[in-house]
């Protein structure tokens, strides 16, 4: 009996761990299938795929195509390489010009002018240097010939011996300007008239008194006084003399027959000053002289001047009117090259009813060639025909001013050529 229910106990039982075993494979599997499908809503798999596939294609792949590919092969297209590239490719036009110093020496008659055109050039070019001396034309052209200056002023144009010593030398007329005849009569005012012939005779030593019966013709309501006339004139080699004998050649035949032009002549009376200045302060200092100076200077000191009689028969004071005037002449004649012969060229006597009868050219000379110069180097050529440029253009508008008449047109276009002529080492050189 036992043993039976023992059987049974034990069938029992291994039907219960059956059913058992049945329950967890079968709890099993359900947990299996619940697990690797969860429940999801509806709309949920729709959105998933698309987010999934197509931000991560789109940052990783198009970009790192565009960005290796397009600026490498095709720059001049690709937009983000086209700021990087321009500066490369389109340098500055106006590069800073290397310091250069430029040297000159000259005339007295264009100082005043030549001294603001420095002032102005350099107040706004901090790397140009220019300096220039007014030791007269005669010295400005013995330091060129010497080449100790890099340019030199010149009343005059070169004589033909000047020219041998200076091959190659080049006129640029940088300014026109007029003598004039200055004087100190206590109480007489300014205005004395004058002609040509007076003048030579006064400077040949004929006419010595102030009251003389020539000058009291030309003056008849003047009480003149009788004073000896102590006579002025330059004592160095001057381009101002220059021109002021050769006004006097042409007024005198005498003159011209026994003294005529020339820039340091054997003067047959009076006492000698240096320098446009010098002749002025004496004259300013001294009662009962007379002299000649360049025009500015009676202006800056309010000197007298006499009022001369041109070929209109006209007397004529000189003003920046009247030098224009004669300086308008110029425009219609006719002027050798830069290059050429100058010694044939003055507007002395000028044409026209308002002409003021003492005006000259004044000119800078340069060489042509500037590897000449000892010491000459690119940047300091460059800068010379830079300077040279900046005076017969924008240098002109200070003309006015200083009782200079600017360069006509056309005087202009011919100095254009010439300086676009200047070389170094056989280069030509930018203007600007």
């Amino acid at each position: 009996m036992t043993t039976w229910r023992n059987r049974v106990k034990m069938k029992s039982t291994y039907i219960i761990l059956g059913i058992v075993s049945i329950a967890i494979i079968i709890g099993s599997a359900f947990a299996y299938v619940y697990l690797a499908n969860p429940a999801q809503p509806p709309s949920t798999p729709t959105p998933t795929p698309a987010p999934t596939a197509a931000p991560t294609a789109a940052p990783t792949d198009s970009p790192t195509a565009s960005a290796t590919a397009k600026p490498t092969n095709k720059p001049t297209t690709n937009p983000t390489s086209a700021p990087t590239a321009a500066p490369t490719a389109s340098p500055s036009p106006s590069p800073t010009p290397q310091p250069a110093t430029i040297n000159g020496a000259g005339a007295s008659f264009p100082y005043p002018l030549i001294n603001a055109m420095i002032n102005s050039y350099t107040a706004t070019r901090p790397w140009a240097t220019v300096n220039y001396q007014s030791i007269g034309s005669g010295g400005g052209i013995s330091a060129l010939a010497q080449k100790t200056v890099d340019f030199a002023g010149s009343d005059a144009p070169l004589t033909t011996s000047e020219a041998n010593n200076i091959p190659n030398a080049l006129h640029i007329p940088e300014t026109i300007g007029a003598v004039t005849v200055t004087y100190n009569l206590p109480g007489i005012p300014t205005g004395l008239k004058l002609t040509g012939q007076v003048i030579a005779d006064i400077y040949l030593g004929t006419i010595t008194k102030w009251n003389d019966s020539a000058i009291q013709a030309l003056n008849p309501t003047t009480n003149l006084p009788n004073q000896n006339i102590i006579v002025v004139h330059r004592a160095e080699s001057s381009g101002t003399s220059f021109v002021f004998t050769g006004f006097l050649s042409a007024s005198s035949s005498t003159w011209a027959s026994t003294v005529g032009q020339a820039k340091n002549p054997a003067w047959p009376v009076g006492v000698g000053a240096n320098n446009n200045a010098g002749v002025a302060g004496t004259v300013e200092g001294n009662a009962y002289t007379i002299g000649y100076v360049e025009l500015a200077y009676t202006v800056e000191n309010n000197m007298k001047v006499a009022a001369i009689q041109n070929p209109a028969g006209n007397f004529v004071m000189p003003t920046l009117a009247t030098t224009t005037a004669a300086a308008q002449s110029v425009a219609s004649a006719g002027l050798p090259a830069g290059n050429a012969s100058w010694t044939s060229v003055n507007i002395l006597n000028a044409p026209g009813a308002n002409s003021y009868p003492i005006v000259s050219f004044s000119y800078i000379i340069v060489y042509k060639e500037l590897n000449v110069i000892p010491g000459m180097t690119q940047a300091k050529a460059v800068g010379l025909v830079q300077w040279l440029w900046y005076m017969v253009h924008d240098g002109q508008n200070l003309a006015s001013g200083l009782s200079y008449a600017p360069l006509p047109s056309n005087v202009v276009t011919l100095n254009e050529a010439t300086i676009q002529s200047i070389t170094f080492n056989g280069q030509t050189l930018p203007t600007t």
